[in-house]
């Protein structure tokens, strides 16, 4: 139990520890690499040509009922009907 007094306590005078150039510089360049890749995010997504829905084939448009289609809860066309 003796040894765990044995060791020393280090003191740091606040005046000593500063982040100093290199921290400083470490910081600078995390935030030039953060604004160029935003900016080159922002480039690409720009340039996405998204079609419009109703240039997609096979896909049909919520809402829009196509002619000669059933609606949903109705006999199918030429079956007899509920009784």
């Amino acid at each position: 139990m003796r040894a765990l007094w044995a060791i020393p306590v280090m003191t740091v005078d606040k005046s000593d520890v500063d982040p100093g150039v290199l921290g400083f510089l470490v910081v600078a360049l995390l935030g030039v690499a953060t604004y160029l890749l935003i900016r080159s995010m922002n480039s690409r997504i720009r340039h996405i040509d998204i079609p419009a829905q109703e240039d997609v084939p096979g896909e049909e448009v919520p809402g829009e009922d196509q002619p000669g289609e059933d609606q949903p809860g109705a006999p199918a066309s030429g079956g007899p009907g509920p009784r």
